[in-house]
């Protein structure tokens, strides 16, 4: 009798909780619902296709990770996919901060260029595909400033600059790579200046007004005061960037297509008619997510880690 008590005990202890807890739990099913169905069983799904024969149907298989490892395309997918979103982050990074930086100041006009910075936020990524194609293609403004350039060089004596105008976009290789980071630098500068700058807007005064007392220059206050500071900020700006640099795909088929493939766009081909080979496509998803979770890791653990012992 002693253990079924001690049995029924917890029964009714857990009753007890539900019961008191039971607005919250149905306030939390919809939530619970909305990550099951649309989050976690698409991903398993998405596991199980990868491992499924596309003809045949069997299961387990490793046959779609050979098509595609084997596929010259999706080797060379995976090479610009890493190149664009490193670059990318480079630029976003750099940028970023010197945007940050220069409208954490006090200047007259600042609302208004904050505004304009945050501007590129509201703009659908594929109309920002659009606008990069007005400033990257044979005709487009990039070229035509190039053009003036070139003619303002002509001018100096001895001097004879023959531009021709630079396919950017259809050229392949490093310039449309190129013009992809740039674009999805442009797209996403407001969301890491923003980061950045809750950052700068967190050191406290005391700190410059203690680094200005020992004499310390304006580059010193910056690499021994600011930049160590910001090194948090910096972990989550890259962390939240790189999820969606290596994922990247309206601004990959706007700007490059079929030009220079990465995994956002082999996936769709792989997707779409006329192959639409789910399988294929499902177990190139599982890599582009491994490659992502791959690069994640890697951060955390060798430069987050020196980032926290700069600051202690």
């Amino acid at each position: 009798m002693a253990v079924a008590q001690r049995t029924a005990a917890p029964a009714r202890g857990a009753f007890e909780w539900v019961r008191t807890h039971r607005l919250e739990l149905v306030l939390i099913v919809p939530l619970v619902a909305y990550i099951v169905g649309l989050t976690i069983a698409p991903i398993i799904d998405t596991f199980r296709l990868s491992l499924t024969a596309r003809f045949t149907g069997d299961f387990p298989t490793t046959g779609n990770y050979r098509a595609i490892f084997t596929d010259t395309v999706f080797r060379t997918a995976v090479v610009n996919t890493v190149i664009v979103a490193l670059l990318s982050l480079a630029l976003e990074l750099g940028v970023g901060l010197l945007v940050a930086i220069t409208i954490h100041e006090k200047f007259i006009g600042r609302g208004f260029v904050r505004t304009i910075v945050l501007v590129p936020l509201g703009i659908p990524t594929i109309v920002s595909g659009a606008v990069m194609l007005l400033v990257f293609s044979r005709s487009g403004y990039l070229n035509s400033v190039l053009f003036s350039v070139a003619d303002v060089v002509n001018l100096i004596p001895g001097v004879e600059w023959d531009f021709q105008p630079l396919a950017w976009t259809v050229a392949g290789g490093w310039r449309t790579l190129f013009t992809v980071a740039v674009a999805d630098m442009w797209k996403v500068l407001p969301i890491v200046t923003l980061i950045f700058l809750a950052g700068l807007q967190s050191i406290p005064d005391d700190v410059y007004e203690a680094a200005d007392v020992d004499g310390a220059t304006t580059w010193q206050r910056f690499w021994r005061v600011t930049f160590p500071m910001l090194i948090p900020y910096m972990t989550m700006a890259i962390i939240l960037r790189a999820i969606d640099a290596f994922r990247i795909f309206e601004l990959a088929l706007v700007l490059s297509g079929r030009v220079e493939p990465i995994l956002g766009t082999y996936i769709w081909n792989r997707y779409s008619p006329p192959t639409s080979d789910i399988f294929t496509a499902a177990s190139s998803s599982v890599v582009l997510f491994a490659v992502i979770m791959v690069f994640i890791v890697a951060y955390l653990r060798f430069v987050a880690s020196r980032g926290e012992s700069l600051q202690a």
